[in-house]
């Protein structure tokens, strides 16, 4: 198609193909290369996004991909981007296929890992009866027994915020309890029940999960769980490109700094979605890539 691509973004998930929708409408030559990694693929729908609420995240980003089809400035690749070198006029870009591409300006939309617990039987459930964020998943989670597993300034935080979607809930720290009388105070006030045994495992039934197992051996029965997960880079580009991150928070320390309009440390590489954001939502990086791209174009003109 070009040369020279005015802009490439790396991943195709929500942020991704938001932005290159907003720059295929300008006429902008873009590459999108993705990896097909998307942390809520597990999930069984979209929790809070308008026009899409409750559908497969996979459904978007099939949609998505078939908008961007009637842009002819715009390709879509299938790849991993394993390098992206600045040099004066732009950045080469190298995939893992060996090709190599010429930039005028990278947008990182790579998405974010997520960390759960290291808890027997949990990764089986990831994204449905399983979750770490109740705005995403609290209403399909709602009325039922709930346990959040959770210690520190997480585990207070996320407790309570999880009471409005149900008065059944223990928080298993996992272990002795890191915070504090008035914490616990405040947890117990709202109903909270605070359980501090050693976790062992969850247990199923016929598919679903039905409970957790301590390592007394005793079962709580639960048919849900919330838990804490900290986000890390999906991607080591940032770390490799030099790109200054936020200060560490509970929920990640690689978060990376970005102006109002996306644009990191580095002049001509942005970001987007997940990858910046304090709260990850599907919403949030729509719009995220959305900016991202009208900022894009503006240094471009």
């Amino acid at each position: 198609m070009t040369d020279r691509w005015d802009t490439v973004v790396i991943g195709a998930g929500a942020a991704g193909l938001s932005a290159a929708l907003v720059l295929g409408r300008a006429r902008k030559h873009t590459l999108v290369v993705d990896a097909n990694r998307q942390s809520n693929l597990a999930a069984h729908g979209i929790g809070g996004l308008l026009g899409w609420d409750g559908k497969p995240p996979a459904q978007l980003y099939a949609q998505g991909r078939a908008e961007l089809g009637h842009y002819p400035s715009v390709e879509v690749r299938d790849g991993d981007v394993v390098s992206v070198t600045p040099h004066e006029g732009g950045f080469t870009v190298e995939l893992l296929d060996g090709r190599s591409e010429q930039a005028a300006r990278v947008l990182l939309a790579t998405g974010m890992r997520y960390q759960p617990p290291a808890v027997a039987g949990l990764e089986k459930f990831w994204g449905t009866s399983v979750f770490h964020c109740p705005f995403c998943h609290g209403w399909e989670a709602r009325d039922q027994p709930l346990a959040v597993i959770a210690n520190g300034e997480m585990a207070t935080h996320g407790a309570m915020t999880l009471t409005g979607w149900t008065d059944d809930i223990v928080l298993l720290t996992n272990g002795p309890a890191d915070f504090s009388d008035d914490a616990r105070a405040q947890l117990t006030g709202k109903g909270v029940r605070i359980d501090e045994r050693t976790i062992a495992r969850v247990s199923e039934s016929d598919g679903e999960l039905d409970g957790v197992v301590f390592e007394d051996g005793t079962v709580l029965a639960r048919r849900g769980l919330m838990v804490a997960s900290r986000l890390h880079q999906r991607s080591d580009l940032a770390a490799a490109l030099g790109l200054q991150f936020a200060p560490p928070s509970p929920v990640s320390s690689e978060v990376i700094s970005v102006d109002p309009f996306g644009q990191t440390s580095v002049p001509g590489v942005f970001a987007a979605g997940d990858v910046c954001a304090m709260i990850p939502q599907v919403a949030s990086a729509v719009a995220s890539g959305s900016a991202a791209a009208v900022a894009i174009v503006r240094t471009l003109i």
